[in-house]
Parts: structure tokens; sequence; C-alpha cells
């Protein structure tokens, strides 16, 4: 039986000529004008819609909606088109399982992976080899841009398995940057002690990862009597909410760039040198803030749910108007891109608890207590509601290295929330059991107790 090969399954002098990388990135870019720029990506998305329409699920979710092919015309009717969200593309598994209905797979090559399936049957994540290499390309040129060069040495701190993560990293960083790259992966894939005994070792520049755990190793090198020996001149993560100044500080002053992507879509945006703002990928992604209530556009420096269309997403998996129901908001003013920047993760809609009245993000509690000395960063909240008189409590369970004020905490985080919540404190390390931060990529913020 005669079948293409990966790299036989699509046009790689074509890819690079389509999404330039290094300094053919930046003056592409850097030049381009806004009309030109949407021109591109109406371009893509015609195409890309082509596509979506030989795929069931999208025949199905458009259909439902009395959508015809003739009815899009151009990026600017995408509003006519449904959001979907991971409960659609669950429901699409359940009712077609094992993989759901939403990927074209033939006779072609296919990357696989799934999401981490914490809270039931896991998701399939489909790649062609055309939207794989794209994904890892988005990711590397966004590393080389931000300074990352051919002789550092990157270490890893990206999950494996089945999860996507750290595999698609190792691929973007060695198929894109020429750096050496060590795929430690979580804390339970290579225990935090060894970890850092490589970043010594290996003379490790820059380290990759959720800054969650980026921090902590940096108390393990500590403990180890191994910092002064790991010179960090970047740390590429995700910083959200929270200043990266602690990020910086705890690694001897490495510079931390900010970046946002999900499973489903690769880098949606990232920092550039100018560290101001995460520029979006506008080549690449689609990037549409909707109401989290009403589901419409909001207005310029408004928060709204990210909802993605991959452009670039043509082959096995197209993925059109993707709500990841994370949060953000669009800045003002043009940077050193034509695209367009965003504020960067600001915490998920399905996450945000409204306790009387106030609506409230766990991760900005992250923010609120990360400079403190007497803290080491640490927290998870609990939301619990009285059976007796209906009223939803707050508990956040912070790690404290002694002598902490607890009415200070207290009134520390009703200014920042504008909600009085119960703060508890225990020793550093007390709260890893349930944020799981040595073998989850995103330690676990909340716990709702609500349901039980």
């Amino acid at each position: 039986m005669s079948f293409p090969t990966y790299f036989e399954a699509f046009d790689t002098k074509q890819m690079l000529a389509d999404y330039p990388v290094g300094d053919a990135f930046t003056a592409r870019y850097a030049a381009m004008s806004r009309d030109e720029l949407h021109a591109l990506q109406n371009e893509r998305f015609l195409t890309l819609m082509k596509r979506g329409w030989e795929i069931p699920f999208y025949q199905r979710l458009w259909g439902e909606k009395g959508i015809h092919p003739g009815d899009i015309s151009s990026l600017a009717d995408i509003d006519k088109l449904p959001v979907y969200d991971k409960s659609d593309l669950m429901a699409s598994v359940n009712a077609h399982p094992p993989y759901g209905d939403f990927d074209g797979r033939e006779n072609s090559p296919v990357v696989f992976h799934t999401t981490s399936g914490t809270t039931g049957r896991p998701q399939p994540l489909m790649f062609g080899p055309k939207g794989r290499e794209i994904t890892n390309l988005l990711v590397g040129r966004m590393y080389r841009w931000m300074g990352l060069q051919s002789s550092d040495v990157v270490h890893s701190v990206y999950g494996h398995g089945m999860i996507n993560g750290g595999h698609y990293i190792r691929e973007a960083v060695t198929h894109f940057t020429n750096s050496l790259f060590l795929s430690a992966g979580t804390g339970i894939e290579t225990r935090s002690a060894a970890q850092v005994q490589l970043l010594a070792d290996f003379g490790v520049t820059v380290m990759v990862g959720f800054v969650d755990y980026i921090r902590k190793l940096a108390d393990v090198a500590r403990e180890a009597g191994l910092l002064e020996q790991i010179n960090l001149k970047m740390i590429i993560g995700h910083l959200g909410t929270e200043d990266r100044a602690s990020t910086e500080a705890a690694w001897g002053g490495a510079k931390a760039y900010d970046w946002y992507g999900v499973g489903d879509t690769g880098s949606i945006a990232g920092e550039g040198p100018d560290r101001d703002g995460l520029y979006v990928w506008e080549d690449a992604q689609y990037l549409e803030l909707l109401g989290v209530d009403d589901g419409l556009p909001v207005a310029h420096g408004k928060t709204g749910d990210m909802v993605v269309t991959c452009l670039f997403k043509d082959d096995i998996a197209p993925c059109i108007r993707f709500n990841t129901h994370d949060i953000t908001h669009e800045l003002d003013g043009r940077g050193e891109l034509a695209f367009k920047r965003i504020a960067g993760f600001k915490g998920r809609s399905d996450n945000m608890v409204k306790l009387r009245g106030v609506n409230l993000f766990p991760h900005a509690i992250g923010a609120l207590i990360e400079n403190r000395a007497d803290l080491t960063g640490e927290y998870i909240c609990t939301v619990k509601r009285d059976p007796m008189t209906q009223r939803d409590d707050m508990v956040v369970l912070i790690e404290s290295r002694g002598g902490t004020d607890i009415s200070q905490v207290s009134a520390l985080l009703r200014q920042g929330l504008n909600v009085d919540v119960c703060v508890e404190l225990c020793a550093p390390g007390g709260t890893a059991s349930l944020t799981q931060i040595d073998v989850r990529q995103k330690p676990i913020r909340l716990i709702d107790e609500r349901g039980l």
C-alpha cells in the first residue's frame, strides 16, 4: 500500500515562506499594514472554511444553525458561525467513540495526543504534518524573537506521556531553534533534585514551562547548594496575572517572558523583546474576544473570552471559533509588529466564582501574595456552600515560611478581591498534594465542593 511519509505530506519550503522565522519574520510583520494582514487572514480563512465543510463535526454544528457554504464568503462573516468549546468536542467523542468526528484523517500521517483527562475521558488531539509543524514553528520563532540563540541550552519542565505539552515544545526547539534541549518534564518524570543537578551539570541557560514549578525548582536548587552554579538568562513560561519580578528574583535576575496557548490551538500569542504585552500571531491565529455572558464582541480594552480560529489548520483537524474560556483584554497602540497585543491570561471564565455578587478569579490571588518574603506563593482555593443558608464561602490555603500575620493577609486579599475570603496557613509544601504541582503542568488552584 502506498502512502506519504510525514515530510512528504506537505511542502516544508512553502511552509517557511508562508510562516517565516528569525529575521524574515520580524522584517515581514514590522513592515506590513493592517490592511495587508487582514487580506492575508481572509485568504487563509477561506481555505480553512473549505476544509471545515468536509468535517462531519462542522457539517453538523453549522447545519444545525441553518448555515450553508455560500453564507460564509469572507472573514467578515465569521460571526455567523457558532462558537464551540471542549464540551462540544467531548459530546462528539461520546457519540462517536473513541476519537469523535472532528478530524479528517484518511491516508495521512497523524500525530496523536490527548488532554490530561483529569475530569473524565481524555479529549483526543489530532495533528496533521502541516498543522503540527506550523504549531511547532509558532513556538520556535517566538522563542527566537524573545532572544533564544542556537548556542543556548534549554531545560523543559513541560509534561509528556499522552498530553501534548512536552512533546511539541521539544519539536519546536529542535526543529526551529537549533538549541540543545533537555526534556526533563514534570517532577514525577524527573525528580526535582535531579532536575536542578541537570541544570548545573549541562550549563542550562534557558528554562521553559509553567512558572509555578520553575519557582519551586529555585528553592530546590538553593537547598541543594546549586543555585550559584546555575546561570539562567531566560525563563519562558506562562505568567498570567503574576508579577514576573518574583520569578526573576528566584533565579537571580533571569529575564522572564510570557506567552499563551492551549492544546487545541498551539501558541496564540507571546511577548517580544520589548515585553510589552503579548503579540497575537495574526498570520496564523484569528482571535476574537467575546463577552462571557452574551457571546458578543467586547469593547476595546474590555475583558472577554478568547475565541480562536487557527488559520493554518486546514489539513486534518480544523479549529474554527473554539472558545478557550480563558479571558484577557486587548491593549492599546501598536507595538513592534503589525499584530495586535493582548494582556495575556487573566483567568478562566468557567472557573470564575461569584461570591456575594463579586466575580472572583482564583488565579488573581497569586499576584497578590507572590512578593511577600514570608509566603512561598503557593495556594489553593476551596469553595463551599452552607447547606442551611446557601451562602458560598471561599477558603484560601496559603503556604507560609513562618511569621505571617493571618489578619494582614486576609486584609490584603479583601482589598485585592473586593470580597472577604477565609485565609488558612500551612507550612511550605502543604498545598502540593492538592495543587498537584509536582505532577501536573498546570497546578490546580480551585476546588469547588458546592456540587459534591
